[in-house]
């Protein structure tokens, strides 16, 4: 009895990791997509990654609610000029098969307030949720690892931009 106990609890730890492991692939993929979505300027595109009523919690600027607000705040990040962003998870929980946290690193490039561009580095958390068999992001904040750093200066010291601005 003890024997057949502990094969189904090694099934079960087994099964768990490996859905996990799936989770953490397709949000990899998910994750790339949003890079390339955004880094050709496709905010609509972008925005369909996220649930119908998600929320993203930018850094220094009031919650934003759902598909159609979330599609705007990327807008305004891409037309100010945001560029280059990058995403790497570092860890992906998974909650029960349809939720899950990941906890990545960003960089991206922004333009620094006297010119040239800053590099921005940091750390973001997503929760994830599947509809529909894909993964969607339900709820986004990150922030910077500290102010970005001037890359490429035009003239002039170039003072750190405003807090950056990613996934």
């Amino acid at each position: 009895m003890k024997t057949a106990f502990l094969a189904v609890l090694s099934l079960i730890v087994a099964a768990s990791s490996a859905f996990a492991q799936q989770a953490a692939t397709e949000i990899e993929k998910a994750n790339a997509a949003f890079e390339q979505a955004f880094n050709r300027g496709d905010a609509a595109a972008v925005a369909q990654m996220y649930m119908e009523n998600a929320a993203v919690l930018p850094p220094d600027a009031e919650l934003v609610q759902g598909r159609a607000a979330i599609q705007s705040f990327w807008e305004g990040a891409i037309r100010a000029g945001i560029r280059n962003l990058s995403l790497k998870s570092t860890r992906v929980d998974e909650f029960g098969g349809d939720a899950a946290r990941e906890i990545g690193r960003f960089s991206l490039e922004a333009p620094a307030p006297q010119g040239g561009v800053a590099k921005v580095g940091g750390k973001y958390v997503v929760v994830w949720r599947k509809a529909g068999g894909d993964w969607k992001l339900d709820t986004d904040i990150w922030n910077a690892d500290k102010p970005p750093q001037p890359a490429v200066a035009t003239g002039g010291a170039a003072a750190p931009a405003a807090s950056g601005t990613t996934q």
